[in-house]
This record gives structure tokens, sequence and C-alpha cells, in this order.
């Protein structure tokens, strides 16, 4: 069965306005970025909003959490801006307990070239074939339990809780 990916938005499909110098959401990288890292993984890739995770509504966590229910597929990478993640990976944490979802994302945008966002979306590839069902989040190389992370507002690095 192929594996599912789900994009939320986020840094990790922003683009850069030279212009203005304000980053934007034209269309998600992750067809690209998945033929340059010569992905071999059968995947079925849904756009659910290109959105920036400190806009994210309840309503969007809503529909994240319905289409993940609803797909016959019981293993799931989700594109999400870093800002929010660990929210939308509790509220899935309490919601979903019969599939493996991996939460990823990039501190900097795929399109600027030295973007962490394509070692971290094959970490949570290979993240979400391995791990038993539950919710995490996948950023740097590792891991971590829904309910035991967060983001380090100061070293923007994802952490234990404890």
């Amino acid at each position: 069965m192929p594996l599912r990916i789900f994009i939320t938005g986020g840094t990790f499909d922003k683009e850069y306005n030279e212009l203005d110098g304000k980053l934007f959401f034209k269309d998600t990288h992750l067809p690209e970025m998945l033929k340059l890292g010569r992905c071999k993984v059968p995947v079925e890739i849904r756009t659910l909003m290109l959105v920036d995770s400190l806009e994210m509504t309840d309503a969007d966590r809503q529909i994240i959490v319905e289409q993940c229910r609803k797909c016959k597929e019981d293993r799931i990478v989700i594109t999400h801006g870093t800002d929010t993640m660990e929210e939308t990976a509790r509220i899935l944490g309490k919601s979903i307990t019969d599939k493996t979802v991996i939460l990823t994302g990039a501190m900097v945008p795929y399109k600027f070239g030295s973007s962490d966002g394509l070692f971290n979306l094959g970490s949570a590839l290979a993240f979400a074939e391995t791990l038993p069902h539950g919710i995490y989040i996948a950023m740097n190389g590792r891991c971590f339990m829904w309910d035991n992370v967060k983001k380090n507002k100061k070293t923007g690095e994802f952490e234990e809780l404890r």
C-alpha cells in the first residue's frame, strides 16, 4: 500500500518575493523534492491547504484529523509549519490511534537551496515506514512522540519535554 502525504503548507512550501522580500505560497514543492531525492517509496500526495502554521485554525486542524481518519493508507506524512506543529500533533494524538502519522517541516524554505526540508522529508518517510502506529514529529533526523516534544524557540530545534 502506498504511503499518504498530506500537505498543509509551512516554510516547506514558501516562495520568496524578491521585490518586496515577503514569503508566500504558490504551490507545493513535494513532487520536485521527491524526484530530487530519488524517492522510490510509493506515495499518494494530497494538498489539504497551504497556510503558515501561525495562521492555522481549529477548523484547519479538524480537516487534517478527518483526512487522516478517512484515508485508506495507515502510514501518513504531513508537511506542516514548525511553529504550531506540536499543537496539531497533540490533536492528532488524541484522535488517531490506528495509523502511523509523522509530521515534518522545515526551518528554511526549500526554494532557498539550503533547506533542511529535503532531509526532514526523507527522514519522515523512513520513520513512517518503520514505526508502529502512533503520532510523531520528525525533524533534523530525530523522531519524537506527540506528547513529548516542543520546539525550542531560542535554538529553532525540536526537543523532548522530559
